[in-house]
């Protein structure tokens, strides 16, 4: 078998999963060839990581050296995982180049690019992939097979509600990810996943956004108005902390990929979530209009004492509903972190829901509920991770439920994020096919409005 030859650009935390995977269950037909990262102390530990698992150690470039780096190293593929704004630059370039592109969501950050990597991937004719992992998760899976066939009919109406704790929601507060210009804020970095669930699920394109949100409970200023008083600047210092603070010394691999990679460019890790300079939004709701008739109201919050979501959708014959608890509590302990506890649960009415599970439930007009059963193994993304990597690296097969997802998913999952981010500058809807980006524009989408019939609707 020919192996396949890889780049990985961008050696954070997130890269780890393809570093691993490559060098050990694809290592007969993947070979990690050469690392493209600007910091010496991530590339390096990139670079140990995969020799820890038994593969040739592969060679650093910099950031400068792409085109250098696919050219002589003879690179089939890049997987791209550096932050959400220099994303557009590394698909183009690499392209241009010769190579594919494996990239992690978000596609990009705004309309502008988006449009750049439109225009490269039809000049060079490469292949796009987006690692869209919530997709194979089996309960979105599940849920996604139940409107395919029809059960519920056509569908009228989502409700999506995504809640993220103060674990991990506040950790978008203390990186890049916090000012907006790195990240296109939580509507386009984390947002685009459950946009593109929707997208997918309905099988449809969103025409229009309106979206209402805002700052609310990190931030300087919301801190002083709760007289929460003088905070130190990061979470890195001795003396005592608050379950807020992250403290990279307790963390071996955090303190390897940032805390000593701090003094080559000075990115710091672990800002203070209540400090300045947070231009993002924590609490968000949009309503968005797509062009088979149905309409999606969606809501995130970044800061619940709980992490999942629930989903209900609406249709001509019944209604299905999904309720996920990832995390039950985050409970403030005696060490620096907080205490995860996955036996708590904020349901009421559990039912058949484990303390940290999932329910997928469909009722019917004139029936009793059903449930469905779901099996996800406890694993990364609810089980979607390692099904995402067999696809990646053997290519997809046959698959039912249309779940790899190329560059063109990838603007459809973006498109409701920029609108929403337009329509909270302007306080007005947006329209999709106002984003200027042409392989939005289908002519079903292209009035811009509802046209009554849903698009692959069973």
């Amino acid at each position: 078998m020919t192996s396949t030859r890889y780049a990985l650009i961008g050696a954070g935390h997130r890269s780890q999963m393809y570093v691993d995977a490559i060098a050990t269950s694809y290592a007969d037909r993947a070979e990690l060839v050469a690392v493209c990262e600007p910091n010496p102390a991530r590339a390096a530990y990139a670079v140990a990581r995969a020799a820890a698992a038994g593969a040739a150690p592969p060679v650093v470039h910099p950031p400068a050296e792409l085109e250098r780096m696919i050219s002589e190293r003879r690179i089939d593929r890049v997987i791209i995982c550096a932050r959400d704004d220099l994303h557009a630059d590394l698909i183009v370039r690499s392209l241009d180049a010769g190579a594919d592109v494996v990239v992690e969501k978000p596609l990009t950050i705004d309309a502008e690019s988006a449009h750049r990597i439109e225009e490269a991937a039809a000049r060079t004719g490469r292949g796009i992939v987006m690692t869209f992992n919530y997709r194979y998760s089996p309960r979105n899976s599940a849920l996604r097979r139940i409107l395919q066939d029809g059960e519920i009919g056509e569908i009228t109406s989502i409700d999506f509600s995504w809640m993220l704790d103060t674990q991990h929601g506040a950790d978008y507060f203390r990186r890049w990810h916090r000012e907006k210009a790195n990240s296109g804020g939580l509507l386009v970095h984390k947002a685009s996943h459950h946009f593109d669930l929707v997208n997918w699920w309905l099988r449809d394109d969103p025409v229009r956004v309106y979206a209402s949100g805002g700052l609310r409970f990190y931030g300087q200023a919301n801190a002083a108005r709760r007289g929460l008083g003088e905070r130190p600047a990061r979470g890195t210092h001795d003396g005592t902390h608050d379950p807020f603070e992250l403290d990279l010394r307790d963390d071996e691999r955090l303190a390897a990929l940032y805390l000593y990679a701090e003094k080559h460019d000075g990115y710091l890790r672990d800002r203070d979530v209540f400090g300045p300079g947070i231009t993002i939004e924590d609490n968000l709701a949009l309503v968005v209009d797509y062009a088979g008739g149905a309409t999606l109201s969606y809501s995130l919050n970044a800061h619940s004492p709980w992490e999942g979501y629930r989903v209900a959708v609406n249709g001509t014959l019944g209604r299905a509903e999904l309720d996920v608890v990832e995390r039950g509590a985050v409970l403030a302990g005696a060490g620096v972190h907080p205490v995860l506890d996955p036996s708590a649960t904020p349901f009421a009415d559990t039912g058949s829901l484990r303390p940290q599970g999932e329910r997928l439930r469909v009722q019917r007009h004139w029936e009793h509920p059903r449930e469905v059963p779901l099996d996800s193994g406890g694993a990364a993304h609810g089980g979607g991770d390692e099904l995402l990597l067999r696809d990646v690296f053997d290519g997809p097969g046959p698959d039912p439920l249309q779940r790899p997802a190329d560059w063109t998913d990838g603007l459809r999952s973006i498109a409701v994020g920029i609108a929403g981010n337009r329509s909270l500058e302007s306080g007005q809807p947006v329209r999709v096919v106002d984003l200027g980006i042409d392989a939005l524009i289908r002519p079903e989408a292209a009035s811009g409005g509802p046209s009554g019939q849903q698009r692959g609707t069973v």
